[in-house]
């Protein structure tokens, strides 16, 4: 189970990143670029490197991995931090930082 504390902790921890509100909730930015926030309590989102990867996830774990139609054709997913360990947390965080990094 990963916390919005842990949220904040590995994402700063990376190269690069700040935090800045997000629609009035904590976001956190790779070279000015959102690359993850937290949606609402218990709520992550990231971005994906495809829809198909993103769909990949949706499919393989509904329990972690979730959307809305608000996200329908975007590249990011919902996750469920209460599904997701603290070195699952910081792979979808890195993975998403990288992405948002190349864009």
């Amino acid at each position: 189970m990963s916390t919005e504390d842990d949220v904040r902790e590995l994402a700063l921890a990376l190269p690069e990143t700040t935090e800045k509100s997000s629609y009035g909730t904590p976001g956190f930015r790779v070279k000015d670029r959102l690359f993850a926030r937290i949606r609402e309590a218990g709520v992550l989102v990231v971005w994906c490197e495809s829809l198909e990867e993103k769909e990949f996830l949706l499919e393989g774990d509904p329990g972690k991995f979730f959307t809305t139609p608000h996200y329908d054709g975007y590249l990011n997913v919902l996750v469920r931090l209460e599904a997701v360990d603290r070195g699952e947390l910081a792979e979808l965080l890195a993975e998403s930082v990288r992405i948002r990094s190349a864009d």
